[in-house]
C-alpha cells in the first residue's frame, strides 16, 4: 500500500500562486510516477501534470503548460505543484496519484493510488 497527503490548497485571487504539496510513504516502487490531477463537482477527474520519480521527466496538460511545475524531492518523498497566474478555471479538488510504470501517463485508470485531495479556489 502506499498512502498519498496532499496540502497547500486554499483559497487564492486570481493571478495569485499556491504550491502544492503531496506527502508519499508506504510502498515504494523500484520506478514509478507521481501525477496530479484534478476534478470539478459532477465532472471527471482530470490530468494536470506528472513526473517520473528517477529521472524526473515531466508531462503537462496544455491547459495549465507554462503556468503550472510539478517538482520532487526524493530525500523527503514529496512531490510538489507550483501553480502560478492562477486562474478563477483553475478552481478544482486536486488529487495526488501514483502509479509503477514510470511512463507519464494521462489516464485516471492508469494510477494505482491516489490521496484524498485538497482544493483550491481561485476568486476572480
Amino acid at each position: 500500500q502506499v498512502q498519498l497527503v496532499e496540502s497547500g490548497g486554499g483559497l487564492v485571487q486570481a493571478g495569485g500562486s499556491l504550491r502544492l504539496s503531496c506527502a508519499a510513504s508506504g510502498r515504494t516502487f523500484s520506478r514509478y510516477c507521481m501525477a496530479w490531477f484534478r476534478q470539478a463537482p459532477g465532472k471527471e477527474r482530470d490530468f494536470v501534470a506528472a513526473i517520473t520519480w528517477s529521472a524526473g521527466a515531466t508531462r503537462y496538460a496544455d491547459s495549465i503548460k507554462g503556468r503550472f511545475t510539478i517538482s520532487r524531492d526524493n530525500a523527503k518523498n514529496m512531490v510538489y505543484l507550483q501553480m502560478n497566474s492562477l486562474k478563477p478555471e483553475d478552481t478544482d479538488v486536486y488529487y495526488c496519484a501514483v502509479e509503477g510504470l514510470a511512463v507519464l501517463r494521462t489516464a485516471e485508470g492508469a494510477y494505482d493510488y491516489w490521496g484524498r485531495g485538497t482544493q483550491v479556489i481561485v476568486a476572480s
